[in-house]
């Protein structure tokens, strides 16, 4: 190979992502052309065939010196590309403050859904501070499989669908998941399907089934974030959640992130920020010949 590919996977409290660094440009003209850089990362994410992992993430330098410490560009198993991802940016600033491409305290990273700030807090945590919650809904009527269903809605950076159940453990998520994902009312661009359970007051746990990924992951951080701030919302939690303490999401890995927010007067919900579990699982090279498969686009 001309160039050794070197990268870390990390997992996010069950969601994991392989880090490339494009600081240097070295990957940009991939980057540039939309079917190379999909059929790389679908490669790249196949489990079994590949490293696998729920998505593949690129730094980069801002374009504009001063608007963030580093860049980063979020690619779905699917090979799409997407604005944003919680647990995803918690891996991310892992590994840059890990390698020493940012300084180790809050750092700005520049995403498609603007600048979100990260730092590591008491390990093996990492902070992440999404965008403000936008356009959220509650009691959407959706009919799913024959039956009229009741969800909220939030766009935390992506577009999030809630589901409220009995027992997590039992939700039919490899079914119902896909009809949620795809239903009308969330054309075109689709939303993240969230079934929770209500542990107790201030904790849930939580299943997701990820477009992108098109199935179930381990754990998802604005899936979490956008339960949580629903939740409180549904079951009038604002007096023991909002800015007193965090809503604890019990994730399908077994670990636990944190959601913290603060709520205006109007009602509405500011600040919110996830605490996630990072693991660091390797750093390697790419072999030569999956490399060779991963940059070769068949036309």
């Amino acid at each position: 190979m001309a160039q050794a590919i070197e990268f870390t996977k990390s997992s996010g409290s069950g969601n994991d992502f392989v880090c490339l660094d494009n600081r240097d440009g070295r990957h940009e003209a991939m980057l540039k052309d939309k079917a190379r850089v999909a059929h790389f990362a679908r490669t790249i994410c196949r489990r079994g065939l590949g490293v696998g992992a729920d998505g593949v993430i690129f730094a980069g330098t801002p374009e504009i010196a001063g608007v963030a410490d580093i860049a980063a560009r979020f690619f779905e198993a699917d090979g799409s590309e997407a604005e944003l991802c919680g647990n995803g940016t918690a891996c991310f600033a892992h590994w840059a403050i890990a390698e020493g491409f940012v300084p180790d305290k809050e750092i700005g990273i520049l995403t498609d859904a603007g600048v979100v700030l990260a730092s590591r807090v008491a390990p093996p945590y990492v902070r992440v501070c999404l965008p403000v919650p936008m356009n959220m809904q509650r009691d959407l009527e959706i009919v799913l499989d024959g039956y009229l269903c009741l969800c909220d809605f939030a766009l935390v950076g992506v577009p999030h669908a809630v589901i409220y159940v009995d027992d997590v453990e039992r939700a039919d998520v490899a079914r119902i998941g896909p009809l949620l994902r795809h239903h009308k009312r969330f054309a075109p661009q689709g939303v993240n399907a969230n079934f929770v359970q209500v542990l107790e007051p201030g904790k849930i746990a939580l299943r997701t089934y990820e477009y992108g990924v098109e199935g179930e992951t381990m754990a998802c951080g604005t899936g979490s974030a956008a339960a949580a701030m629903l939740a409180t919302l549904r079951y009038r939690w604002q007096n023991l959640t909002c800015g007193r303490r965090p809503v604890e999401v019990l994730a399908h890995s077994g670990d636990t992130l944190r959601i913290y927010f603060t709520c205006d007067p109007d009602g509405s919900i500011v600040d919110p920020c996830l605490e996630t579990v990072v693991r660091v699982a390797y750093r390697a090279v790419l072999a030569d010949d999956l490399a060779a498969e991963a940059l070769h686009v068949q036309h």
